[in-house]
């Protein structure tokens, strides 16, 4: 019997996500076939050995009994509530728990709030290099991301005056990931007061993803972005996933600030989006208030001595040993963006590099151009691995660029 085939729908035609694309399901057939995979490509603290605070635990266990039902579409009261006091502390008054809304990650909510908002052929800010969700949920929801280089000379913080270049009638919200995944970029306050000041003058709505806001090294400080702006609407993205290495709770959340009367309808929209998928999670959302008081652990692995902090050290000096590599420091989040001297091996492709490695070293990276960048000499990987585990990294990563660096004098020759 023949049957027709199925056609996926034409609005994926543009959507990559390389962190879990092709590579991925490669990686799982090696895997299937007995071979130990490092995977680096995903941002996934439980896969590396990380536990969520015991408290939020019991947090969840003890109220399993008020879990049941659905809970309104915002979320349950203690968790937007927490988000609150947790704004409040920081500067930022202007939010109630009607403003906060629960979602299944922020991956849910970065869907539903570009949904809420775009219309078809409108327009998007979004860093380059981005994390690839913003460009998809974008482009599926009927818009158009537009890309502002956030130059690798500049240490990837954004370049603001280009920025405003590419602003048009189109142009609907600006999107600030800070810290920055992939490149680990903490942005200077002068540089995100610029940002806001284009967003207000262009009456941009910004999007603020602070998944990352507590995971900061070497003294790095972290600028609320909602405690910078005042006449434009903002909307903070903050969850469980990383700070609180809880990614499978799938407990993420979404705050306004700033002026809210002439937005009364998208946020009624968003509240209607929120509706229809009826609620999020909501024996994880028992963690939220738990997570968000009291002492905060992950500042014992960010500081000298623990964990994060020393493979973070493993990964620089295997980039200073390294004949090929390059790297700029990462003050935050849990990622570092290398790439190699083009000098040296002026052939190099990511793409390629990236299925080699997997293949022939079984080490699983995301090659740069999934991060919706112009070159291709870049891989993103991740600082979840313990230091020695990520010191093997560097040494089959060494061996395959002298295998491309010899290649490259034979074909010289």
């Amino acid at each position: 019997m023949n049957l027709p085939r199925i056609v996926p729908s034409p609005h994926l035609a543009d959507v990559r996500y390389e962190i879990r694309g092709p590579l991925a399901r490669r990686a799982d057939e090696l895997a299937k076939a007995g071979f130990d995979i490092i995977k680096l490509n995903v941002g996934n603290p439980g896969a590396f050995g990380f536990r969520a605070p015991e408290s939020m635990r019991r947090a969840i266990i003890e109220n399993l009994e008020h879990a049941d039902p659905y809970s309104h579409q915002k979320g349950i009261f203690p968790a937007r509530e927490a988000v609150v006091m947790q704004q409040q502390s920081r500067g930022v008054m202007d939010v109630t728990v009607d403003e906060v809304f629960m979602g299944n990650g922020v991956s849910e909510l970065i869907m539903i709030a570009l949904r809420a908002l775009l219309a078809d052929g409108d327009e998007v800010l979004i860093p380059s290099p981005d994390y690839p969700l913003w460009t998809a949920a974008t482009v599926l929801n009927g818009g158009k991301a537009v890309h502002y280089p956030c130059p690798r000379a500049d240490g990837y913080l954004p370049d603001v005056a280009a920025l405003e270049q590419l602003i048009t009638p189109r142009t609907r919200a600006l999107v600030i990931i800070n810290p920055n995944n992939p490149t680990g970029a903490v942005y200077p306050k002068a540089v995100l007061e610029g940002m806001v000041r284009i967003a207000e003058k262009h009456q941009l709505v910004i999007f603020s993803d602070e998944i990352y806001d507590q995971i900061l090294y070497d003294g790095a400080t972290h600028v609320p972005l909602a405690t910078l702006a005042k006449n434009t609407l903002v909307g903070t993205f903050g969850g469980l996933s990383k700070v609180y290495r809880a990614c499978g709770y799938r407990v993420g959340w979404l705050s306004f600030s700033g002026p809210k009367a002439h937005a009364k309808d998208y946020l009624l929209a968003l509240d209607l989006l929120a509706g229809l998928r009826l609620c999020s999670n909501v024996p994880g959302q028992w963690a939220v208030q738990t997570a968000l008081g009291g002492h905060q652990s992950i500042w014992e692995l960010t500081r000298p001595g623990g964990r994060l902090h020393e493979t973070r050290r493993a990964v620089l000096e295997g980039v200073k040993r390294s004949r090929y590599l390059e790297t700029t420091v990462p003050h935050g989040a849990i990622y570092a963006f290398l790439n190699v001297k083009r000098e040296l091996l002026p052939g190099f492709d990511d793409k390629r590099f990236a299925l080699d490695l997997l293949e022939r070293k079984h080490v699983f990276v995301t090659p740069g151009h999934g991060f919706n960048v112009p070159y291709h000499d870049a891989f993103r990987i991740t600082l979840l691995p313990d230091e020695e585990t990520m010191k093997e990294v560097f040494l089959r990563v060494e061996d395959l660029l002298d295998t491309y660096a010899k290649g490259a004098l034979a074909a010289k020759g």
